[in-house]
């Protein structure tokens, strides 16, 4: 059971986003990383609109 626990806490503070801290992790928020996360998330979504625009231009062309 304390194993089972432990595993879930594991999970609730390191893996699962939390809505109400602006879908980073509690450890994220707690430790100061989560606007490196928010930003890293702002260059990846950039990337693929780019991407996807690329991929749009070359089908209709």
């Amino acid at each position: 059971l304390e194993a089972q626990i432990e595993r879930f806490v594991d999970y609730y503070n390191h893996h699962r986003y939390h809505e109400s801290l602006g879908n980073v992790t509690p450890a994220d928020a707690y430790w100061g990383r989560h606007k490196q996360v928010l930003e890293h998330r702002q260059i990846i979504k950039r990337k693929t609109l780019q991407n996807r625009r690329l991929r749009y231009h070359a089908q209709a062309a």
